[in-house]
């Protein structure tokens, strides 16, 4: 098993799409357990183009209910239905998110093959929603016009190692060495304890990748967002469009910079991007004259976080 987070850019255009892009969608894939982030109009199709197997795919996230955002997301749940698919899909995203799915169900006639789990996400801090063998998802609050959400996708620690000179000085048995591997301290046959830290080796630091989509630049983020991997960041307007940013809830490039500086981020990923920039070097420019460690989106674009990187 691949010990990474691969994200794969479907979509990274903001409101209005236009020849060549596609809306806010991303394939996250930690451990190889594949997320979908985010689900605008399109991804579908995208993830036929880029030979995706979404069968994979168990979790949705969704950042809020702005439609560049979610309006793929019926045609995916249907598509799900005529291939027969069995396997439960879980959505987390803004709690009407439920009704707004089952009334076009509903409209159409649909009952589904396979259950439909909504998971509802209110929260004003950052909370884990998620958890499995590979992988925590933790929600954080965006500030956007309407109730938003960004995530922060995690390897899940793993267990610490056993020093192998503990073992070959101490032949402890196969259920010390349980013990230990649990976090347990070793008490030797004179009674003397040997702390844990002590007989074992800390395994890498996780992997993270967060992802803030629609909201205005405000100080909890960089606590939200303090040490991950990687940050991908929207960035829908340039510095000479500030105030513009502002009174639209939504962030410059400098601004996700700033966030990235602060936070101590390892690489920044600029995205959700205005249809009015033909060229977005100055998106870019702007955002690397702040933080140097800054890269732009583009749909079809591959990032591998390995330890180290």
């Amino acid at each position: 098993m691949n010990s990474n987070i691969k994200i794969t850019i479907l979509g990274n255009t903001a409101a209005i799409p236009k020849r060549g892009t596609h809306l806010s969608a991303q394939l996250i894939q930690v451990n190889n357990e594949s997320f979908l982030m985010d689900c605008g109009e399109g991804t579908q199709m995208q993830l036929i183009n880029y030979g995706i197997k979404y069968s994979k795919i168990e979790n949705i996230f969704i950042s809020h209910l702005h439609g560049d955002h979610f309006f793929g997301l019926i045609g995916l749940v249907s598509t799900y239905h005529l291939l027969r698919r069995e396997k439960p899909l879980r959505i987390y995203g803004p709690p009407a998110l439920e009704k707004l799915l089952t009334t076009q169900l509903e409209a159409a006639n649909t009952s589904l093959n396979y259950k439909l789990i909504f998971i509802g996400v209110e929260t004003d801090s950052k909370k884990l929603i998620y958890e499995s063998s590979n992988a925590l998802v933790y929600a954080f609050p965006l500030e956007h016009s309407i109730p938003t959400h960004g995530y922060c996708f995690e390897q899940k620690q793993k267990a610490r190692k056993v020093n192998p000179d503990f073992i070959n000085e101490h032949n402890p048995s196969i259920n010390d060495i349980k013990k230990v591997k649990a976090g347990g301290d070793y008490v030797t046959s004179t009674g003397e304890v040997i702390l844990n830290k002590d007989i074992t080796i800390s395994s890498p630091r996780p992997l993270s990748y967060s992802y803030c989509s629609d909201t205005k630049y405000f100080e909890k983020l960089i606590e939200y967002n303090m040490g991950v991997s990687a940050l991908y960041h929207e960035c829908t307007f340039d510095i000479s469009l500030q105030k513009k940013a502002e009174a639209r809830f939504h962030s410059t490039a400098s601004d996700a910079a700033k966030v990235a500086l602060k936070a101590n981020v390892g690489q920044l990923i600029l995205g959700h991007f205005s249809s009015r920039y033909e060229d977005l070097e100055v998106l870019l420019l702007e955002a690397q004259d702040i933080f140097p460690h800054t890269i732009l989106s583009e749909e079809g674009m591959e990032l591998v976080l390995e330890s180290g990187s």
